[in-house]
């Protein structure tokens, strides 16, 4: 086998706990769980070894949001956790903020951003207007640009011109991004204060959206609605060995005998040998995660096959995290 040219491989990730995970003696967030999601924060210095702005990073990951009590039971605890946010930032009910859904409202797995804004409850023109609004809610105006390729103008070019014109104290931008891990797309959500990079996760990064280029603090909201084929491809091998590696413990016990219906073996304790791999996939099994990923991304891409994938149902489940969004953002800036 050739040497792996590791440098031909770029991650395609917007996700920092996939980045942390890579890293774990160096980066240990502080993690909490409740009601089955798990709640990370972590906080990066200009030093950090993974390549990620300095800032602070939130990360949401749950199980499932398709029916009524799931998706209630993440937009509260998203809405809780979102406030803190805004608390590091020092936002107060008199500041005006704006909402900036980033994405291609025509594309489903882009489309979270304009989705979520056409859900807020925008009341500059309220308070531009001279109404009596009341104290509950601040002021807040909403739109979402589109992208480059509908419109012919960078996306940060809109932004700065917006925000120039309407002078907000905060914004909020929500986007589509990628993530290097199957279990975190369309199942995770990150928040943090560091600002964006429209189109990065899909390799058409545009100019950055933060508090550097704006003048205004920026927070930015993101779910991951895509993954290379690269991961699914390479993840599924390592499911392959894990699986082998269960069943052949498995089959040895006593209870073997009386369980019939497949197991999820990602929920148990599985050690895999280095034997495993060698026995099920030969020299393959022999590589490390990150030496298979980019094995298989020298196969993949020369055909162009390292497709952008994302679930079958990402219509339904787009609709249900741009409402977890929504209401998370509307109860924290509006005490409603």
């Amino acid at each position: 086998m050739h040497n792996i040219d590791l440098d031909k491989y770029q991650i395609r990730t917007d996700m920092a706990i996939d980045l942390l995970e890579k890293d774990k003696k160096n980066f240990k967030p502080k993690v909490t769980t409740e009601q089955n999601v798990k709640i990370s924060w972590i906080k990066l210095d200009e030093n950090n070894t993974i390549g990620k702005k300095a800032g602070t990073y939130l990360t949401l990951e749950f199980d499932d949001v398709t029916d009524d009590d799931a998706k209630k039971k993440v937009a509260t605890i998203f809405n809780k956790e979102f406030k803190k946010m805004l608390n590091i930032i020092g936002f107060k009910s008199n500041m005006k903020t704006v909402i900036i859904g980033l994405g291609n409202i025509k594309s489903t797995p882009d489309a979270i951003g304009p989705q979520a804004v056409n859900k807020m409850i925008v009341t500059k023109h309220l308070f531009d207007m001279n109404f009596n609004v009341d104290s509950s809610f601040s002021n807040v105006s909403a739109f979402y640009p589109g992208v480059t390729g509908q419109t012919g103008i960078e996306t940060s070019d809109f932004i700065n011109g917006v925000v120039k014109e309407i002078k907000p104290d905060l914004i909020i931008v929500i986007d589509a991004l990628a993530s290097t891990s199957i279990s975190r797309v369309n199942k995770s959500i990150q928040v943090s204060d560091t600002g964006i990079s429209p189109g990065s996760g899909i390799g058409n990064k545009r100019k950055e959206i933060s508090k550097q280029t704006t003048g205004v603090p920026v927070i930015s909201v993101g779910v991951p609605t895509v993954v290379d084929a690269v991961v699914i491809v390479s993840d599924t091998i390592n499911y392959m060995i894990k699986n082998y590696a269960y069943n052949k413990n498995f089959q040895k016990t006593k209870i073997a005998k009386f369980i019939n219906r497949p197991v999820n073996y990602l929920n148990k304790d599985v050690i895999v040998s280095n034997e495993d791999k060698k026995t099920l996939l030969g020299l393959i099994g022999t590589l490390n995660e990150e030496e298979l990923k980019k094995l298989t991304y020298e196969v993949l891409t020369p055909i162009g096959y390292n497709l952008m994938v994302t679930p079958k149902e990402v219509d339904f489940v787009i609709e249900k995290l741009s409402d977890i969004i929504s209401y998370g953002i509307n109860h924290s800036l509006h005490n409603i």
